[in-house]
């Protein structure tokens, strides 16, 4: 067979692939509970649910005034905190395009953007009570690589978090299992007082998602090793 035929060949052996993978997804979604509680509720995604159990568990949303939502698209975690925490400010991110929700500014650009934490910050007017990531890299079909994208990610998210939490803020965010979180678990380790991984009845068995939950921001430190916090109001 000529190269010709061989890439033709992968070509409709890859389109078999897609079209398998593409059925799976959509008999998947017909037969989820939870996708049908949502369309119900009226919730942007099942992902709400996710949030949901978390907070019915760490009690991270109510009482916050500010809120960080990274990863905002399609916006279903936005909802639940205006709906639990309808006093709060909530700014979001997503280089995907977002549909306005009532209470909440929105910013459609990349998080890795270095304009980004900026925008956010001054959009927040003050240290946030709750930084929430659901952020994951696109995938490249390679299992180690886009894990390992997803993870920087996180990583940013945290980082992000240590740079705004108020003292006693939480932060949460969305893994994948994989073994190669042990530098966001030391991170976190050393400026929250309590990390917990979990996976909320919504994540799908199948599914290799992790949550981290990160509860009791220390507070930043100056150069002495003072605390330098600003508590927000």
């Amino acid at each position: 067979m000529s190269r010709a035929g061989d890439d033709t060949h992968r070509h409709l052996k890859d389109n078999k692939k897609r079209k398998e993978s593409s059925k799976r997804w959509l008999e998947r979604q017909l037969n989820d509970p939870y996708v049908k509680r949502a369309k119900e509720e009226g919730w942007r995604s099942r992902a709400a649910f996710k949030l949901i159990e978390l907070d019915d568990r760490f009690h991270l949303v109510k009482g916050a005034n500010r809120v960080v939502d990274l990863g905002i698209a399609p916006g279903g975690w936005s909802q639940v905190v205006r709906k639990r925490a309808p006093k709060a400010k909530v700014v979001g991110i997503d280089y995907l395009e977002t549909e306005p929700i009532d209470g909440v500014t929105i910013f459609q650009m990349d998080f890795m953007d270095e304009a980004a934490p900026a925008a956010l910050e001054e959009a927040l007017g003050g240290p946030a009570d709750l930084i929430m990531s659901d952020m994951a890299a696109n995938t490249v079909g390679h299992k180690q690589t886009d894990h390992l994208r997803t993870m920087a990610l996180v990583e940013a998210a945290a980082w992000f978090a240590v740079e705004n939490l108020v003292e006693g803020g939480a932060f949460i965010a969305k893994g994948f299992a994989g073994g190669t979180d042990k530098d966001l678990l030391v991170l976190l380790k050393s400026h929250f007082r309590t990390v917990k991984h979990a996976k909320p009845p919504a994540s799908r068995k199948g599914s290799s998602e992790w949550f981290v939950v990160a509860q009791g921001f220390k507070g930043r430190k100056d150069e002495d090793g003072k605390s330098a916090q600003i508590n927000g109001g």
